[in-house]
């Protein structure tokens, strides 16, 4: 992805409000489930990751590696990240 388009969609994903928050219970099948279908219908979302600083960006990889999402931005415990859906 172009650093234009990642510019386009930091931008874009200011106005959002997180959709998935990640807790106590880590990255569970049940929530990348849950992101799989906010990517499908969004296609750009954010992620809250409430777990230890070091923690996050390892989360923020498996969930980019099993979702097939891009890393767009991760500030704090915010992580947003793009999937286009082919069909919209």
């Amino acid at each position: 992805m172009k650093a234009v388009d990642k510019k386009k969609l930091k931008s874009e994903a200011h106005s959002l409000k997180p959709v998935v928050t990640i807790g106590q219970h880590g990255l569970t099948d049940a929530v990348l489930a849950e992101i799989e279908l906010a990517l499908d219908h969004h296609e750009l979302i954010k992620i809250k990751i409430r777990a230890e600083r070091d923690e996050r960006p390892l989360i923020s990889e498996k969930i980019c590696a099993s979702t097939g999402a891009e890393l767009i931005q991760s500030i704090g415990q915010i992580t947003v990240i793009y999937r286009l859906n082919p069909t919209k």
